[in-house]
């Protein structure tokens, strides 16, 4: 299946170059461009894309805000963002993940890691840069604002083994070493992740991640409900 893009960046000479790099992957395919932030959300209306690669500081509407409403619209639900920037700062990819990001990326990454990084996100994967995930991660965990009441409540919905899921899906666990650590089957584990991501109403794992911090199902430093201590598995990527 061919994974379609929109490459949102106020600068033609960045998008130009994106373009480039993700041609050379037959898998994927630039069906659009935008220049603002505005344009970027008009554009996935239209052309319903798998994956935005959506720059920060645009005019007529920054990045984080067309991320916001392009995650808000249930009609739009197919598409992720991947947030790609030049500022590796925590608050930007708090921002951003709070907008509803499915991953993010400076733009000194390696072609072979933006491509690898559209076929994560596109495949529901959560991802962040490597050199900012366990920081940006463990910092996040700790400066979550408690959920709302609403919020809480709506973990009632799972049943007892879909919050043990939830649990070591939030501390970085793939669903194969879910399915170990639970003695079930990886299909199995996986189910139980579409099933809470569905009764949850959260677009993909990263937002399933802020959830479980945000209602302290998941503490940093081992101190949630029950689970592990929180780590990460991979380079920056939650695997399924």
């Amino acid at each position: 299946m061919t994974i379609k893009v929109l490459l949102a960046d106020d600068q033609a000479l960045v998008r130009a170059g994106f373009r480039s790099l993700l041609g050379r992957a037959r898998d994927i395919t630039v069906v659009g461009e935008a220049s603002t932030g505005e344009e970027a959300v008009r554009q996935v209306r239209a052309l319903r894309p798998d994956v935005v690669l959506m720059d920060i500081r645009m005019p007529g509407g920054d990045g984080l805000t067309a991320t916001r409403h392009i995650s808000e619209d249930r009609e739009l639900s197919g598409c992720r963002v991947i947030v790609l920037t030049t500022f590796e700062t925590d608050e930007y990819v708090f921002e951003a993940l709070r907008a509803g990001a499915s991953g993010f990326l400076t733009k000194e990454t390696e072609p072979d890691d933006l491509r690898q990084a559209v076929r994560a996100v596109a495949a529901g994967d959560a991802l962040l840069a490597p050199s900012v995930t366990r920081r940006v991660i463990e910092q996040f965990a700790h400066r979550a604002a408690p959920a709302p009441v609403d919020a809480s409540r709506r973990l009632e919905a799972l049943t007892s083994r879909e919050r043990d899921v939830v649990r070591l899906i939030a501390t970085g666990l793939s669903n194969e070493q879910v399915a170990e650590k639970l003695v079930i089957s990886p299909l199995t584990a996986k189910t139980h992740v579409t099933r809470s991501l569905g009764k949850l109403g959260v677009r993909d794992r990263v937002q399933l991640v802020i959830l479980a911090y945000e209602t302290g199902l998941v503490r940093a430093g081992g101190e949630d409900r029950g689970g592990p201590e929180f780590r990460t598995t991979g380079p920056g990527t939650w695997r399924e």
